[in-house]
């Protein structure tokens, strides 16, 4: 059997997103309250999401959007990880600022276990992709052009993206170079 390189490097990148979905969904949660969302994106919708990246950022100008709306046209899936934001109830928290956690719900507050949760699951999922030499990066900006997507349900409020990639050069790395919002 002769196997072509290209589709050799997609399977794997498929195999490592899923196991850094696995990674993710079993990362520790404050309580063992699990308000993880995951999403695999690739082909028409991977490409709508870079198109969405790169319209972001051109409307308010921030480049960084435009940039990593690039990233995510290079890499070959993204994982989406999301949060739905549920006040778990601790005891003597405080954490997200307010008295307790009803005081929290009356404010339409962030839960601060929502928020870690997400990002130890987010570390868990990268450190997959490392460890299999699969270029990655965290992309705040992905998770806000998939929450504009609705490729989360609408309870899912926080979200981020991580784009991987198999090549000669991480396109991830000294991203400078095309860093400036289009006209």
């Amino acid at each position: 059997m002769l196997k072509n390189g290209l589709d050799v490097e997609r399977q794997t990148a498929m195999q490592v997103a899923e196991l850094m979905a696995a990674a993710a969904r079993t990362a520790p949660k404050g309580c063992g309250i699990d308000n993880l969302e995951v999403r695999l994106v690739d082909g028409k919708e991977k490409d709508a999401l870079g198109e969405e990246m790169r319209r972001m950022g051109r409307e308010s100008s921030v480049d960084f959007f435009v940039r990593d709306g690039y990233n995510v046209d290079t890499a070959i899936v993204v994982l989406l990880l999301g949060a739905r934001i549920s006040p778990i109830f601790c005891p003597n928290c405080g954490f997200c600022g307010y008295k307790d956690c009803e005081e929290n719900i009356d404010h339409n507050g962030i839960c601060m276990f929502n928020v870690v949760d997400l990002g130890i699951a987010l570390g868990s999922a990268a450190s997959v992709a490392a460890a299999h030499k699969i270029d990655n990066r965290i992309l705040f900006s992905a998770g806000k052009a998939v929450l504009n997507l609705g490729y989360f349900p609408k309870d899912v409020t926080i979200a981020y993206g991580i784009p991987l990639s198999i090549s000669s050069k991480s396109p991830f790395f000294d991203r400078e170079g095309i860093c400036k919002v289009e006209d």
